[in-house]
């Protein structure tokens, strides 16, 4: 009989007998991460939730009704927006785009330059050059207004697309991003059988090396455009014509006329949530970018 008998196992050292062991304990431990993780998206989608919800309140309903209760008057807020000022909104919006556009791509390209010359070539000072470039990426842009538009009123270039332009074009963050990204992405052996090919640099650069980084790039693109867009203090500086206005200021002085015209504030909280669309627009593109280039990547390896 005694061979037949069913044997349990012995509890494993340092552990109580008829206690689970292992996988629940397991569970405990990954419950933590998740609830932060879920603290912190509630944290940040609450005030995305109540732009929503407040832009479809009319007037009498933002200040009398719950918090989170929709209202009935989003479509009357739209055509109010559009015919404040005969649609200036649309002209902040636009001057958003031509600013966060066209700074996002220039600063793109000269990152582009920037980090594949950090990466690639070897010339004496050019930690030094990195080095002043990472002490520009920990500099807060406040420090740099002041000079900024000290040199634009000395080239006369204030109150100008090209004051809130020109500032933009070098981003020490995305040389930053740029010259990771290449010494990465870009092989030194492939570098060298271009040149051995009779290619020149500019050609390597175009050919060769710039579609290798094109994810890299991308990134660098849509942190700047997010930055550019959501940009307000030199844009406050150096613009005085409200024309040449982008969607931050434009908001901001619609909010600042609140504070006399009760009214205008349900125009700043629908504004502020159709500026937001652009962005949210942008990150699905590009992430949608991302997958297809990340498939490609596995393909081609």
């Amino acid at each position: 009989m005694s061979s037949l008998a069913v044997r349990k196992a012995a509890p494993a050292a340092g552990t109580t007998p008829g206690t689970a062991q292992g996988p629940p304990l397991r569970r405990r431990i990954a419950f933590v991460p998740t609830v932060t993780l879920l603290i912190g998206a509630i944290y940040c989608l609450l005030p995305v939730a109540w732009v929503v919800i407040a832009a479809t309140k009319s007037g009498s309903e933002l200040f009398s009704t719950f918090t989170f209760l929709p209202g009935t008057g989003f479509t009357e807020n739209i055509r109010d927006l559009n015919a404040y000022r005969d649609g200036v909104y649309w002209k902040w919006m636009g001057n958003s785009a031509l600013y966060a556009g066209l700074g996002a791509l220039l600063s793109t390209v000269v990152s582009a330059f920037s980090g594949y010359a950090l990466a690639i070539y070897r010339f004496r000072g050019r930690e030094t050059v990195f080095n002043i470039l990472l002490a520009g990426v920990l500099m807060p842009p406040v420090i740099l207004a002041i000079p900024q538009y000290l040199l634009m009123a000395k080239a006369d270039l204030t109150d100008s697309y090209a004051s809130v332009l020109l500032p933009l074009v070098l981003s020490p963050y995305g040389v930053y991003l740029a010259r990771i990204y290449s010494a990465a992405a870009v092989p030194a052996d492939v570098v060298e059988a271009g040149r051995m090919d009779g290619a020149s640099e500019l050609r390597i650069f175009t050919r060769i090396a710039l579609p290798m980084m094109v994810p890299g790039l991308v990134t660098v693109f849509l942190f700047q455009f997010v930055a550019v867009w959501n940009n307000f203090l030199l844009p406050y500086i150096m613009l005085s014509d409200d024309e040449k206005f982008p969607i931050t200021l434009g908001l901001f002085t619609l909010l600042e006329q609140g504070s006399n015209t009760p009214a205008l504030y349900t125009l700043v909280i629908t504004g502020a949530l159709l500026a937001v669309i652009p962005l949210v627009a942008l990150f699905l593109v590009i992430q949608r970018f991302w997958s297809l280039d990340l498939l490609s990547g596995a393909v081609k390896s």
